[in-house]
């Protein structure tokens, strides 16, 4: 079973690595600044939502919003 695992695994990596090789070896203009500006916004506010969501997710931890109602 872990060998079936193995082969599957290294499959994929080397699917993944034709991939990578086939779409960098594509010829075609270069990225223009507001492509650049475009990801790095999209980028930044995609780390603000995560760091955000990360600090609720402490939060209701620490409150206990997290454990099972107690009914007396």
């Amino acid at each position: 079973m872990r060998t079936l695992l193995l082969v599957v695994l290294l499959g994929l990596l080397a699917a993944v690595g034709y991939f990578v090789y086939s779409a960098m070896a594509v010829g075609g203009d270069p990225i223009p600044t507001e492509g650049y500006v475009a990801l790095a916004l999209g980028a930044g506010f995609s780390v603000v939502v995560g760091i955000g969501l990360m600090m609720l997710l402490f939060l209701s931890s620490r409150r206990g919003y997290d454990e099972p109602p107690h009914f007396k």
